[in-house]
């Protein structure tokens, strides 16, 4: 059966997400996970972080894997299915490599149920867009939008992952141990990580030329840009000789 593009579900997804990431600027307080976790919360409100983390972002693969596996199988398909292939291996990745790489501490259960829900909302909204909404002009992969978003998608992907690599070896397994963290673009800001992920859904954005993308994007700046923040802050105030030319997310700026 032929499934209908409706776009009321699309516009109210979108304006949802940009409504979550203005809230989270509006709040100004970092999610309480991580550094930022907050210590009254009772043990047995946490989950270790690899299961948590595998818990919360596995619907973001799932969800979009599922509704792909019902098209027809193309190596260079439509553009819709093409750039949500992409989608799927970022989440890929962050639900099966970097849940059971993280030496994280534990995760508070309350935060995964709010993580599973978004992602499966986004999940969806995204998939649903590509798969049944988005009409793309013969040629789009040569399009300069295509080509630019899937450069900054890979950029700032390669950035994520070295970024969590250099995070993870600050660390031995069981030890919850601060230091401060060096190379790649730490050398210029505290959230090397959380710039890259942001690079990475600025160029899928671009890429799909897409309002639940574009959406998506935005919520990623005011989540991200607000933790690498705080993360900043943290650092500054762990460590006195923490490299005082080093910004919070950007480099040189800010």
């Amino acid at each position: 059966m032929q499934v209908q593009c409706q776009q009321s579900p699309v516009l109210a997804g979108s304006a949802t997400l940009v409504a979550l990431g203005a809230l989270v600027l509006y709040v100004a307080k970092p999610s309480g996970y991580g550094k930022h976790t907050e210590s009254l919360k009772p043990a047995a409100t946490r989950l270790p972080a690899r299961a948590a983390w595998f818990l919360q972002e596995l619907p973001s693969f799932a969800v979009p894997a599922g509704i792909l596996a019902r098209q027809p199988l193309s190596l260079l398909g439509p553009p819709g299915t093409v750039l949500l292939g992409l989608f799927c291996v970022h989440y890929f990745h962050r639900t099966f490599v970097y849940s059971l790489l993280n030496r994280g501490r534990p995760y508070p259960a309350v935060l995964i149920f709010r993580g599973i829900a978004f992602c499966a909302g986004n999940g969806f909204l995204q998939s649903y867009y590509l798969i049944y909404c988005a009409e793309y002009p013969d040629g789009w992969y040569t399009d300069i939008r295509f080509c630019l978003g899937v450069f900054l998608f890979i950029l700032g992907m390669g950035v994520n992952i070295h970024s969590d690599y250099i995070l993870r070896q600050l660390r031995k397994p069981g030890e919850i141990t601060y230091r401060i963290p060096q190379g790649g673009l730490f050398t210029y800001v505290s959230g090397a990580n959380f710039l890259g992920e942001i690079i990475e859904w600025i160029g899928y954005a671009l890429a799909t030329w897409s309002l639940p993308a574009l959406a998506f994007a935005f919520f990623s700046v005011c989540f991200l840009g607000l933790r690498a923040f705080h993360h900043h802050r943290f650092y500054l105030k762990m460590f006195e000789d923490y490299p005082k030319s080093r910004k919070a997310l950007i480099p040189f700026i800010f």
